[in-house]
């Protein structure tokens, strides 16, 4: 198998002809899972001026040295502070004033004393009488539950970095700063073609000899999850007229990517390479991995394309290894890597010598994490996929492996529970 590409000096190859796509820019409401194309700096301090934490009573901490329950500090109640309202008044000594939370810090006053800590009674929808006097039972330190200005940003600080998936607390600094709108990065539109004259979409009837075709359906939601917009072509036949015509309709969509799967083994009827032949050019052929040897590179009238194996397992595989990456740099989105865990092997298995992506089921023994094998490793087993943790990896020159000998697993899903 000397022959045969080694995984990584192709994904890195792949990987240094990509560069993230252009800018745009999009609503706050629509930017969740957006990649950032610029970073996000703060032009004013958050908050921007001194605020209450705590529905209680500003006060100066000087006039409330030593107070307790036993001996509780008098003050006069002078103002009634809401949020939203700049007050117009200074504390004074022995004075203090009522305070919601996120209200403007009056002059004057350098703590805030909870309302549980105080004489007065609030109902609970904070709604009372002011009284004209409070005693306080605590002597709160100058700052006490008082939110400083630029205690969550600065001004001029860099809240967020180019390249980040925007999350919801993302989100939230975003409009934080007061911007209604997010730089992100173009979503890649991704055009997705399947092959082969035995598919027949879902949903419709199976004459003798037909499938339905999973991989064009699978392949959208994973290029949706990785961040992509998928564009799927209708099914093409087996016939070089045919895939021509779905690959020029694919063009006509102004991809930035093109994921065929089938069709690109040496098989009498796998005719998509003579297609790329005309249209393009296979820069990568034939990867030490299994599932998915079968897997294809290039380039499509200057679109770069990925031809991936037709069985299903072979194309989430190889996806996963080489897809994603692709279209996650195209989105811009800061390397990371895919997650892992190390795990014991929970039975024997072999290999062929590639690097096997195995289907595994994790569970917990103790302090390390186990992995089951599941199904006979088929590349056409899908429920098997469906099913697993994630893809345990076997290195390459590697035909047994034993229980108990650790390896890393590539997750496909959260942890399970328990972990």
């Amino acid at each position: 198998m000397t022959d045969l590409l080694n995984v990584d000096d192709v994904l890195e190859r792949i990987l240094s002809g990509l560069q993230p796509l252009t800018g745009e820019t999009v609503d706050l409401l629509e930017a969740l899972g957006r990649v950032l194309a610029e970073d996000i700096r703060a032009d004013q301090d958050v908050p921007a001026f001194a605020s209450s934490a705590m529905d209680g009573y500003a006060a100066r901490a000087a006039d409330l040295a030593g107070a307790s329950a036993e001996q509780p500090v008098r003050l006069t109640v002078v103002a009634d502070i809401p949020a939203g309202v700049r007050p117009d008044i200074t504390v004074r000594a022995g004075q203090a004033a009522r305070i919601m939370t996120g209200a403007p810090l009056p002059d004057g006053a350098d703590a805030v004393v909870r309302v549980e800590d105080t004489s007065d009674r609030w109902t609970s929808d904070g709604e009372a009488p002011l009284p004209q006097f409070v005693e306080v039972f605590v002597a709160p330190r100058p700052g006490r539950d008082v939110r400083q200005p630029g205690e969550s940003i600065r001004a001029g600080e860099r809240a967020l970095a180019r390249g980040t998936a925007l999350r919801p607390a993302d989100i939230g600094v975003i409009a934080a700063l007061g911007r209604a709108v997010a730089p992100v990065v173009r979503r890649p539109r991704v055009a997705i073609l399947s092959t082969g004259s035995e598919l027949v979409p879902p949903g419709s009837a199976l004459a003798p000899g037909q499938i339905y075709n999973s991989n064009g359906f699978m392949l959208a939601a994973l290029v949706r999850e990785a961040g992509g917009e998928p564009l799927v072509v209708p099914t093409a036949l087996d016939t070089v007229d045919d895939v021509r015509r779905r690959f020029d309709e694919a063009l006509a969509q102004a991809p930035d990517l093109i994921i065929s799967s089938a069709g690109v083994s040496v098989g009498t009827h796998d005719v998509v390479r003579t297609v790329i032949d005309a249209l393009g050019h296979i820069d990568l052929w034939r990867v030490n991995i299994r599932p998915g040897k079968p897997l294809a590179y290039g380039q499509v009238r200057g679109v770069p394309f990925f031809g991936l194996p037709g069985n299903p397992v072979s194309a989430m595989v190889t996806f996963e290894v080489f897809v994603r990456p692709a279209v996650e740099r195209l989105s811009g989105a800061a390397a990371g890597g895919a997650a892992m865990v190390e795990a014991a092997l929970a039975e024997d298995v072999r290999s062929d010598g590639r690097r096997s992506y195995l289907r595994v089921r994790l569970a917990r023994d103790g302090e390390q994490w186990r992995a089951h094998p599941l199904g006979t490793q088929s590349s056409a087993e899908l429920l098997a996929l469906a099913r697993a943790d994630g893809l345990l990896i076997l290195p390459e020159g590697i035909r047994h492996a034993a229980a108990g000998s650790r390896y890393p697993v590539r997750l496909l899903r959260p942890l399970p529970a328990g972990s």
